[in-house]
């Protein structure tokens, strides 16, 4: 059973950058579609990013530009950058995992494996 741990997180002000970390123990994520996800306090939970085994990366629309998303297969490791955060980016970030290579990687319920969350607060 693969499970996924999340680091990173934090208390950030406007403009930092932080750069989450996934790592995977129980498995090889080698090929599995990793995904970032985030829950902000009274919200539902809402896509961030994610990438295929192959690399291929998605993005929400919104946050494109201030995203990158990329694994490490190596050490079974998915990671995000975010740059240029704002109070708005003020959630719980969560890593999750899809074993089949195809899926909707939009989509929540395409995967298997979630992490516990890591909190990032941006403080204005």
């Amino acid at each position: 059973q693969v499970q996924l741990t999340e680091s990173g997180g934090g208390l950030v002000q406007v403009g930092d950058s932080l750069r989450l970390s996934c790592v995977a123990s129980g498995g090889s994520i080698s090929t599995y579609l990793m995904g970032w996800w985030r829950q902000a306090p009274g919200k539902e939970r809402e896509f961030v990013a994610a990438i295929r085994y192959n690399g291929y990366p998605y993005y929400e629309d919104s946050m494109k530009g201030r995203l990158t998303i990329s694994r490490d297969n190596a050490k079974n490791s998915a990671y995000l950058q975010m740059n240029s955060l704002t109070p708005e980016d003020t959630a719980v970030y969560y890593c999750s995992a899809n074993p089949t290579y195809g899926g909707n990687a939009y989509s929540a319920g395409a995967y298997r494996h979630w992490g516990q969350g890591t909190q990032v607060t941006v403080s204005s």
